[in-house]
């Protein structure tokens, strides 16, 4: 008896529901296919991922992570940094070649890394810094550390300093002014081939 009513509220359902359909269709529908009524599912909530987060600029500080210590402020230390960096660049440059053209070289130098390159400082509005010379441990975007042939690390400001970078007897020169950006997004960004020339 229950299917009998459940068969006859079927048939009434899908008249209702399709009233141009006939008769012979819709019992052709319930004997040869199943009938689909369309659901829709909960959409999930998407799941946030979980930023693992780093330490701050401030527990950086506190914690002194970018500080180097006293007893490793030692110029003989950071040799073969030089000694890596060197390989570095003559890979960078597919070797420094008497015919190599500068101004690609240039180029690959101002998006290169810096860590490990022996500069010099050349021209400067302060005298004092002028002739400062050794190994870069740190690239901030104000400022090199370096470390001089006297075991003294020296905090270089980038603006209004010309630096100087010698490698296999090709000179380069870094206007400081025109290089206040991180070591990472300096690799990034393009530079101008042409710019004005000032400290």
């Amino acid at each position: 008896q229950d299917s009998e009513k459940a068969k006859t509220f079927v048939q009434a359902f899908l008249k209702r529901s399709m009233p141009k359909m006939k008769d012979e269709a819709i019992q052709d529908m319930l004997t040869r296919k199943a009938v689909v009524l369309e659901h829709y599912p909960k959409k999930k909530a998407k799941q946030k991922r979980k930023k693992t987060k780093g330490f701050t600029a401030k527990q950086r500080r506190e914690l002194r992570l970018f500080e180097i210590e006293p007893e490793q402020q030692r110029y003989a230390i950071f040799l073969p940094l030089h000694e890596l960096w060197k390989q570095y660049i003559r890979d960078l440059c597919h070797g420094l070649k008497p015919d190599a053209q500068p101004h690609v070289i240039q180029g690959k130098l101002l998006k290169a890394d810096l860590h490990g390159a022996i500069v010099t400082v050349t021209k400067s509005k302060c005298p004092s810094y002028v002739g400062i010379t050794g190994i870069i441990l740190q690239e901030f975007k104000h400022v090199f550390k370096i470390i001089t042939k006297e075991d003294k690390l020296k905090v270089v400001p980038k603006l209004n300093n010309v630096f100087s970078v010698e490698l296999d007897g090709f000179i380069s020169y870094i206007y400081g002014s025109k290089f206040l950006l991180r070591a990472s997004e300096r690799s990034a960004k393009k530079f101008k081939l042409k710019g004005t020339i000032d400290l």
